[in-house]
């Protein structure tokens, strides 16, 4: 079968390898979409978080296929697998990103999406993606059943929604709040659709992009700003009586963004962070203390909020033909994180093995 193999930073190929075997306990699919992410990006391009830097080692491992957006038809499991996940043969499912151990202390106390000694899909050996015909779902990992009547790649879009998802969640949005969600891509534009189903008073989206912000407007935002011809901090402090926002949502990975959330939120409200950034992000904290007495919140994946995403999607309430951009080949691969990084032209990026 036709693979991509992360050899490290820069230096990604298409190789034949072996159709995999599952062992015990789990299950062989065929892949059907895999979406390359951000965090896709920022690991082939060499980002300290993945390949480590003086302050921390390296975490992704070489001789790896990427890849932890994946949806894909059951071909093989045992029945060990078909009771865990209560699944069959033939079934479309999607595959949660993180392979938990589920012993450490996260894992027993819930949180397996904080997993002390995790894996996740397309970074370590322990657990190859999805940028191949085949893989294997191994038998710590989390899978649901998703509908086989939507395109493969709506399907996959699954992931990337999960963790909006957990954005919104972690943001406790409210009725009365005005909630400002920065970034369109694949993550804002979840975000967006996430704070709208919450019905707070006003979602507004930030991006540079027209047609991002047009699509951030069908997932449910009431107001959006270009950025390249408007201040989004003067325009929401317009908005809101001088006072700012309720809640900032973080989904752009740009430096700049971190600032200007600080700046154009209310005193006591809430900041969340989502995204992972290449370098490290310097702010004054004064405006976090002494200033506003900000509430910071991070957030990491998609815990718990996969059930609700796959119904969003299978809903048709999303615009996910045109969040859902390009579907190449994947001996394309190299064109796809090219259309990833320019942003220009596409949305989200999926690669159909």
């Amino acid at each position: 079968m036709q693979a991509v193999v992360c050899h490290g930073p820069a230096d990604y190929r298409l190789e034949k390898r072996p159709v995999p075997s599952p062992g015990s306990g789990e299950a062989l699919i065929r892949v059907e979409a895999v979406g390359i992410c951000a965090s896709d990006l920022k690991c082939y391009n060499g980002a300290p978080k993945f390949w480590g830097d003086r302050h921390r080692p390296a975490w992704a491992e070489t001789e790896v296929v990427p890849g932890h957006e994946i949806a894909g038809r059951i071909v093989q499991l045992d029945d060990d697998a078909r009771e865990r996940w209560d699944v069959e043969v033939g079934d479309r499912i999607v595959v949660e990103q993180i392979v938990p151990c589920w012993r450490c202390r996260y894992c027993l106390e819930g949180n397996y999406h904080m997993c002390r000694v995790h894996d996740i899909y397309g970074f370590k050996r322990a657990a190859h993606g999805g940028m191949q015909e085949y893989m294997v779902v191994t038998a710590r990992s989390l899978v649901h059943r998703i509908s086989a009547d939507i395109p493969p790649a709506h399907a996959a879009f699954a992931e990337p929604l999960s963790c909006a998802l957990h954005a919104v969640e972690r943001a406790a949005i409210t009725f009365s709040d005005v909630v400002v969600v920065a970034g369109c891509g694949p993550i804002g534009l979840g975000m967006v659709a996430g704070a709208a189903a919450k019905s707070p008073a006003q979602v507004i989206a930030l991006d540079l992009e027209p047609r991002k912000l047009e699509l951030a407007a069908r997932a449910g935002a009431t107001v959006t700003i270009d950025i390249s011809k408007e201040d989004a901090v003067a325009r929401v402090m317009a908005l809101t009586g001088g006072y700012g926002a309720d809640v900032y949502l973080e989904a752009t990975g740009h430096p700049s963004a971190v600032l200007q959330g600080l700046n154009l939120l209310r005193k006591l409200g809430r900041f969340v962070e989502y995204s992972v950034f290449k370098d490290a992000v310097a702010v004054d904290w004064t405006i976090i203390s002494d200033d506003k007495e900000l509430d910071v919140r991070g957030a990491h994946l998609g815990p718990n909020c996969w059930p609700a995403a796959i119904r969003l999607i299978e809903s048709g309430k999303l615009p996910l033909d045109g969040i859902c951009t390009h579907q190449i080949p994947i001996a394309e691969f190299a064109r796809g994180l090219d259309l990833v990084a320019s942003g220009k032209e596409s949305v989200k990026v999926s690669l159909i093995p």
